[in-house]
């Protein structure tokens, strides 16, 4: 039976983007929608794995399915870390991408090149209504551009440039180039294989009872 597994976030971009990465994987899973009349999870954690977690265990206990969530932040070195754990909400709890963005480079202005390093870290968790959990963590450094550009993606990609790009930010390359470079992609494909690794100690400890 394939394992189903309820998405935490409620981002359709973001659970768009980790189930695009699962599928290039070919991670055998069913992927389930957060149900609607699930409420926000108060992502209270002082770091980006305990606020994966909260969400998780969460949908765990909301649902009785395992759940697989993450919690991603942007560090700036000029800002000293900032945004980190509070990316999404930036410029305020309802703060668009647009806003958070403007804000961003708001606060960057006339800043050189060299004080424009950033890193894009993301914390990936799948967990268990008994508990049992398997994570994974992805990074990606790069600086911030001074002006957005590109369409594509969402959240700070504008302004995002990978060092092992090619000049280009995350919102001007496809999602199969994003997803090779981004800290998404590679804590999810971290992720899968540890889900796999734990599948298979699961059946060799069923076959050894």
């Amino acid at each position: 039976m394939t394992p189903r597994f309820v998405l935490a976030t409620a981002n359709p971009d973001k659970a768009r983007e980790i189930a695009a990465v699962l599928r290039a994987t070919g991670l055998d899973v069913e992927l389930v929608p957060r149900p609607v009349d699930v409420p926000d999870v108060d992502e209270t954690g002082d770091t980006l794995e305990d606020n994966a977690r909260l969400k998780a265990e969460a949908l765990c206990r909301a649902t009785g399915l395992p759940a697989i969530s993450d919690d991603t932040g942007l560090e700036v070195d000029a800002l000293g870390g900032a945004p980190g754990v509070r990316s999404a909400r930036y410029a305020g709890e309802d703060a668009s991408y647009a806003d958070n963005v403007a804000l961003l480079l708001e606060q960057l202005a006339g800043a050189p090149p060299a004080a424009r390093g950033a890193r894009f870290a993301t914390v990936a968790i799948a967990c268990w209504p008994d508990g049992h959990e398997v994570a994974a963590f992805g990074e990606v450094t790069g600086a911030i551009a001074t002006t957005p550009r590109g369409d594509a993606g969402f959240g700070y990609d504008p302004v995002f440039v990978p060092d092992e790009g090619d000049g280009r930010t995350f919102a001007e390359m496809s999602p199969e180039q994003k997803h090779d470079l981004s800290h998404r992609g590679r804590a999810f494909r971290t992720l899968a294989d540890g889900l796999r690794i734990d599948a298979a100690l699961a059946k060799r400890a069923e076959r050894m009872e």
